[in-house]
């Protein structure tokens, strides 16, 4: 299932007073937020019933619970609420490769797991990534590159030894 495309403003003076209050929260709550800080909602697509959600901080405490930013409606009828939710306890299990990824989403959220869900965009970005990785690794294995090996100007070259001059720390 795809990602719902919905963004909204986060609500500056009532994130920060959350990160600031709630247990295991960040020591410098104005370090994690801007005042011109958006979320896109991180659930599957979904109807206007639920509401959306996107995560705000992942609390250091021992009941897995994170802070959450959900909202619904839209421009004047926007309404936001932060929350602090549990985890979701599900996993999915691959018995192939003895991979085990769980739910990023919190405990009774509504539609699929994280794991269902697929970001086109994030998609999009991590592809044109790796291209460019792949690119920039070619580009210095390749014929010409200055100072590679078997170049005009690395080592090996004409005229320049394999190995750089070091002086012969043996003679007297």
């Amino acid at each position: 299932m795809l990602q719902c495309t919905a963004v909204t403003h986060v609500p500056y003076a009532e994130a920060l007073l959350a990160l600031a209050t709630m247990e295991g929260g960040p020591e410098h709550p104005p370090e994690v937020i801007e005042p011109e800080d958006f979320v896109l909602c991180e659930l599957g697509d979904h109807d206007e019933s639920a509401e959306h959600a996107g995560h705000l901080w992942a609390a250091d405490t021992p009941d897995d619970q994170d802070l959450w930013l959900l909202w619904s409606g839209t421009g004047a009828h926007r309404v936001h609420r932060l929350d602090m939710l549990r985890l979701c306890p599900a996993v999915l299990s691959e018995l192939a490769t003895r991979t085990v990824t769980t739910c990023a989403f919190f405990d009774h959220h509504p539609g699929p797991h994280s794991f269902s869900v697929t970001d086109p965009l994030g998609d999009l970005i991590a592809a044109h990534v790796h291209s460019e990785v792949r690119r920039l690794v070619a580009e210095d294995d390749a014929p010409g590159t200055p100072d590679a090996p078997g170049t005009l100007n690395g080592p090996g070259a004409p005229g320049r030894p394999e190995t750089p001059d070091v002086p012969d720390t043996d003679a007297p």
